[in-house]
């Protein structure tokens, strides 16, 4: 009995001890599998990726230009994720690029700044270095600090934004009572556009011989800027400024000039391209807010690069540094369009 009792305890020990080994054997393995899908160590860049509004749009192409530059600089990899202006499929190539292991640093500009919350924590949970680019990450479009500890952001506040172009609208209408303003919003299905278009009534709204006659869906081409110009002439023969995206002014412009107005309504674009530089320098404008979206493009991957490499780097970056956006025809001084539309 007692030998039979000692043989019994010596196959427990030994059945403990291959069971032992078995847990270590397939934990060793689950570690080998999640180290290669690990991003590289901090100071070994290789690679980053770029997540646009849409390979097609002419401002994320001046993004993209602006991120090659750096890569170049740091001699890293750069990769163009195209979602074609799809939330959604913009987040599954975040989420795809993160299982690669690829990349060790992303510049997100993101289509819907709530969708990607998401996806931007998975990233630097990964160890990704993560950047966000024009859009605001979140729901508050008043700042420009991310709601997400450890990412960085590199632009400028929507309703930022939206008080500059009502306080191009208050000089458009100065010595003019009342000034008769239309203002031709991007989506009104966009929290972004809609802070922004809030900022602009506000501002407007401060002086008291500007009255705001039209808010309008204008959207982000000439076709749609035309056609809501035509409505709001229609409506509102005596319209004395008009206030848009670049994209929608050169459409209302059009429209304008076939009412016989053109030199009568002054027009206000948003966006730098280089047709709303020409149309400002030769006076057809009275101004536009100019984005330098080449170099921004080129600061976000900067910060995104120097963050992988493991250096401190801003959590904000403010780019009305990087050139005047009160776009008038004084101010504008030898600044060249980074992109056209």
């Amino acid at each position: 009995m007692k030998g039979t009792r000692f043989l019994n305890r010596r196959a427990s020990r030994l059945a403990i001890a291959v069971l032992a080994a078995a847990v270590v054997a397939v934990t060793s393995a689950i570690g080998a599998s999640a180290q290669s899908a690990a991003p590289a160590q901090k100071g070994k860049v290789k690679a980053i990726a770029f997540f646009g509004f849409a390979a097609a749009n002419s401002f994320a192409q001046a993004t993209w230009a602006g991120v090659q530059q750096t890569a170049r600089k740091y001699h890293v990899q750069a990769k163009f994720f195209d979602p074609n202006f799809n939330a959604q499929t913009q987040v599954s190539q975040i989420q795809d690029a993160i299982t690669t292991g690829r990349y060790q640093a992303f510049i997100i500009q993101a289509n819907d700044g709530n969708a990607v919350i998401p996806a931007i924590k998975q990233a630097l949970k990964a160890h990704i270095a993560v950047v966000a680019e024009f859009t605001p990450v979140g729901s508050n479009y008043a700042t420009i600090k991310p709601p997400l500890r450890g990412m960085s952001f590199v632009g400028e506040a929507p309703v930022w934004n939206g008080q500059a172009l009502g306080r191009l609208g208050i000089q458009a209408c100065k010595g003019l009572d009342p000034c008769n303003v239309a203002y031709l919003e991007g989506f009104k299905s966009l929290p972004l556009d809609n802070a922004r278009t809030e900022a602009v009534k506000k501002t407007l709204a401060t002086a008291k011989n500007v009255k705001l006659v039209a808010d309008v869906e204008g959207g982000y081409t000439q076709a749609s800027g035309l056609k809501a110009a035509q409505d709001v002439l229609q409506a509102h023969p005596d319209v004395n400024v008009i206030i848009g995206s670049s994209q929608a002014i050169e459409g209302a412009e059009q429209a304008v000039k076939a009412a016989g107005k053109l030199g009568q309504i002054k027009l206000i674009g948003n966006g730098g391209s280089c047709q709303a530089i020409a149309a400002v320098r030769s006076g057809r404008w009275f101004a536009a807010y100019v984005i330098a979206e080449r170099s921004a493009g080129a600061k976000a991957a900067e910060i995104a690069i120097q963050a992988a490499m493991g250096k401190k780097v801003p959590v904000s970056f403010d780019t009305r540094k990087l050139q005047n956006p009160i776009g008038t025809k004084k101010n504008l001084g030898n600044f060249k369009a980074q992109y056209c539309d």
